[in-house]
């Protein structure tokens, strides 16, 4: 049985993460393991309000258990950078319901 989880051409690119409480914590992915247990480095958080911006916050290196994992996807760094998060304006993710 393989144990590929199609993460391995993601390591050292920025990715964003969805977790099952409906965090979106954004980060350099730099190893996992057959749990899909993930390290990401220079990571931060992105939590959205519908009354202001997108706030930023800084978590550094940070694991998350691949249990707790719901969505795992590429940044398009190029177009993130042109995004202006202080006028976005969204609700925040639900928690996923298993």
């Amino acid at each position: 049985m393989s144990s590929d989880t199609g993460l391995e051409p993601l390591v050292d690119q920025t990715i964003s993460v969805i977790t099952n409480d409906g965090r979106n914590i954004i980060g350099i992915l730099k190893g996992f393991d057959q749990a899909t247990n993930i390290i990401l480095d220079e990571s931060h958080e992105r939590v959205y309000s519908t009354k202001e911006g997108v706030q930023q916050l800084v978590l550094g290196l940070y694991i998350i258990r691949g249990d707790n994992i719901s969505v795992i996807g590429e940044l398009d760094e190029e177009l993130d950078a042109n995004l202006d998060l202080s006028k976005l304006r969204a609700h925040p993710l639900k928690p996923v319901i298993h």
